[in-house]
């Protein structure tokens, strides 16, 4: 075999071009080519590009286009026109034969042009590509000449789409359409060789225009299309004499679907037919169209059958979500859920007032002692339930979450009246109580239900009225040691610190701390009274608690004369405590406290828990069996109300006797010598330990004054920063502040800003009736 030579010689054009012609022939149209031919092929190509004197690249290119267009010529008179005119000069369907001709042409040309493209490779490498201009080059310079030839690949493809596709476009493109709907009208069970044909003139459109993917393909036996981005294509050929028919011929059809199934089907049998459809009509563009036309005919789709029938669609919507039809809600959200969100707005704002319904019938119809704990756990069992209809039905869809969030808030934050506060913080305050105070129900329920329970305090606006109320009645837990577990009261206070941070809960932890701190003290107290051998003739347990942290108000503090049974236990610790912490004032709130007492009186002797001031009158009557109530009063130093609601459970439970049941002056009070109970160790309950409406109305009125002093320190705050700003501006950022414990009405903060101009730290600025500013 004989070596090639790189070196540059002169040559006749015609001896190199006629057997390479023929070549040429065999590539286009398939037939074999012997290796050596085709080895030789390469040379010679290479020899007429460097060629002495001049390179003969251009007239090899101008002739192997000239021997292209002839071919496609004629490939379109004898091999795809021919039969196609006898065909229609017998009046016959030409239909199959035209689109099998072409699509066998094609796969023909498609093919050989992906050979020759390769044979000529040095020509297309070094000699058109070189010769080709930069943008650059064009704008600064007047260079021209080879910048249009194209490589021979493209070249191919391009003589194909002008001689070929340009002149058939139109009886194609009908005939591919009239191969769609005879599939759709079987169903989609087309011959799967028909398939194909139609596939592959429909992607001829993109191929004969993107010539780099048709190479690609034979070169590294991939599939382009999978990899190639769709902008990087040009699809303008297909687009234009193919998918703009394509498309407006499937909106026909979907007109003339979505009447028919309008005449024959209920809503719910509508939304199953057009889901069948949409599935169809996806599986029929992935089995013939090029990928971009996939959204582009969901898109006609859904215009025709849902966009342009949503009155019908929602005509019963209503009642499916009234009735919770699960199937059909699932249907009208799979329809629904590709088109816009505010298409889809109404079968969301429908789902959203039923939440909201059956919240409000849940709830607002409760009485009774339980009412916190039925408000909750049925606000629970709603959001549970419409929680996990959402996942089945709805996927999980953030806007339907969002629904259920806003239904859910509605409910827990609806005032029955203008006049009338709404309770729901108080309400689950209670709940959590009643989960953290002493029962038989298990650590492990236990902890469920208040992680359950954050989910109703997420929603609850007036954050900082609950904190008022859950701080009261832990204070009571811990006071009077009525917790389950030290463990569930921290975790609950974890719980509120990561839904709404340290602020919340920084005095709920200062509580905490003072107990733990009391019990080290005490300790303390007794091991000193030990050393000293000091017998106080009574267990003491004293808590200490730092008053900024714990809700005992000094208005609290009620009148009262100490037993001398107790001063000297109480002047022993305050001595020793003084000791300790020179400069701290201790306050006594008796009122808060209890203990235990050993009746000896009786047949039997009986130990009874009771509050301080019922203890201070069962001693009175160590000396005398009897004692009229202004004696009582006058020795203990009580108020009238005082007296009254700790004498009347004593008298309840028949430990003390009345001659009358109106607890007035002059009523004689005596001892029931005659008292049995089948328990030797009991409680006296006290009123004290059941919240009355006036300090649930304290509480609130609290909440009130609390957030004033915040809207005053965060206008100063804003202010300070601000130096000057707009009414209006200020107003915005105010809200923005409070918004994580509550949110306040304008009229509020209009006071507090008129509040603070008369206290001279902020003042009108000067010709503007709506600008502060801060004075320093």
């Amino acid at each position: 075999m004989a070596e090639m030579s790189l070196k540059p010689k002169r040559v006749e054009f015609g001896e190199i071009w006629n057997p390479l012609s023929r070549t040429v022939e065999s590539l286009i149209t398939l037939r074999a080519v012997d290796r050596k031919v085709w080895n030789a092929c390469f040379s010679d190509v290479y020899t007429l590009c460097v060629a002495q004197p001049e390179p003969m690249a251009d007239r090899l290119y101008t002739e192997t286009k000239n021997f292209l267009e002839s071919h496609v010529r004629d490939m379109l008179a004898n091999k795809v026109m021919a039969k196609h005119d006898a065909a229609n000069a017998n009046n016959t369907n030409s239909r199959p034969d035209l689109l099998q001709r072409y699509y066998t042409t094609w796969t023909e040309y498609s093919q050989g042009i992906q050979y020759l493209h390769k044979l000529y490779n040095y020509l297309n490498q070094q000699h058109i590509k070189k010769q080709k201009i930069t943008d650059t080059d064009t704008m600064y310079s007047n260079q021209t000449s080879a910048a249009g030839q194209m490589e021979i690949g493209e070249l191919g493809l391009n003589i194909w789409r002008v001689i070929m596709v340009e002149y058939l476009a139109e009886d194609l493109v009908r005939h591919i359409l009239e191969g769609i709907a005879a599939d759709r009208a079987s169903n989609g069970t087309l011959d799967s060789h028909r398939v194909q044909v139609i596939n592959g003139v429909i992607h001829s459109f993109v191929e004969v225009e993107n010539y780099e993917k048709v190479i690609n393909d034979v070169v590294n036996n991939v599939d382009n299309e999978k990899t190639q981005k769709p902008d990087s294509l040009n699809l303008k050929l297909y687009q234009e004499h193919f998918e703009g028919p394509m498309l407006e011929a499937s909106g026909a059809y979907y007109m003339i679907e979505a009447n028919k199934l309008l005449q024959r089907c209920t809503v719910s049998q509508y939304l199953q037919e057009v889901i069948k459809i949409l599935e169809c009509e996806t599986k029929r563009a992935e089995k013939f169209l090029h990928k971009t036309s996939l959204p582009k005919l969901r898109k006609q789709c859904e215009e025709k059958f849902i966009n342009d029938r949503l009155g019908y669609i929602y005509s019963e919507c209503r009642d499916m979500v009234s009735e919770e039809r699960r199937q059909d809600l699932r249907n009208m959200y799979i329809v629904l859920k590709p088109i816009q969100d505010n298409l889809k707005a109404e079968l969301i704002q429908t789902f959203l007032e039923h939440i909201k319904n059956e919240g409000l019938e849940t709830v607002y119809a409760l009485k009774g002692e339980n009412i916190h704990i039925a408000f909750v756990e049925n606000m629970l069992k709603v959001h549970h339930k419409y929680q996990e209809l959402i996942a089945d039905v709805f996927e999980n869809d953030s806007l339907f979450l969002s629904a259920l969030d806003k239904a859910c808030a509605s409910v827990i934050n609806r005032r029955p009246s203008e006049r009338q506060p709404c309770r729901s913080a108080e309400y689950v305050a209670k709940y959590c109580d009643t989960l953290l105070k002493k029962s038989k129900t298990c650590e492990a329920e236990i902890d469920q239900k208040l992680t359950n329970n954050i989910t109703i305090f997420k929603y609850i606006e007036d954050k900082d009225v609950y904190q008022k109320f859950y701080s009261r009645l832990l204070a009571k837990r811990l006071i009077h040691e009525q917790s389950q577990s030290m463990d569930a009261e921290e975790g609950m206070i974890n719980r509120l610190k990561q839904a709404c941070g340290y602020e919340f809960t920084n005095k709920l932890h200062r509580m905490f701390t003072d107990i733990s701190v009391s019990t080290d003290l005490n300790n303390k107290f007794n091991n000193h009274l030990k050393d000293n051998d000091i017998d106080l003739g009574i267990n003491l347990s004293i808590k200490v608690l730092q008053a900024g942290a714990w809700p005992l108000g000094s208005t609290q503090v009620i009148p009262f004369a100490v037993p001398q049974e107790f001063e000297k236990s109480i002047k022993m610790f305050e001595d020793y405590y003084h000791n300790l912490f020179s400069g701290r004032k201790l306050t006594w709130l008796h009122h808060m406290c209890h203990g235990e007492l050993k009746l000896s009186h009786l047949k039997k002797s009986y130990i009874v828990t009771m509050q301080t001031y019922q203890m201070a009158i069962i001693l009175l009557f160590e000396t005398c069996d009897t004692l009229s109530c202004r004696e009582i009063q006058n020795t203990l130093q009580l108020n009238d109300e005082t007296f009254q609601k700790h004498m009347q459970p004593m008298i309840e439970s028949k430990l003390l006797i009345a001659n009358s049941e109106n607890l007035s002056g002059d009523t004689r009070i005596e001892l029931n010598f005659d008292y049995t109970n089948k328990r030797t160790k009991f409680k006296i309950s006290s009123a004290l330990q059941k919240e009355t409406p006036q300090e649930v109305e304290h509480t609130i009125n609290s909440v009130d004054e609390d957030r004033k002093l915040f809207l005053q320190a965060a206008i100063v705050r804003i202010m300070k920063a601000r130096k000057v700003l707009k009414h209006n501006a200020l107003i915005q950022e105010v809200l923005s502040l409070s918004k994580v414990s509550f949110t306040p009405n304008i009229a509020m903060i209009k006071k507090c800003v008129e509040s603070l101009i008369d206290k001279q730290y902020i003042e009108r600025t000067a010709n503007s009736g709506d600008e502060y500013s801060y004075m320093a």
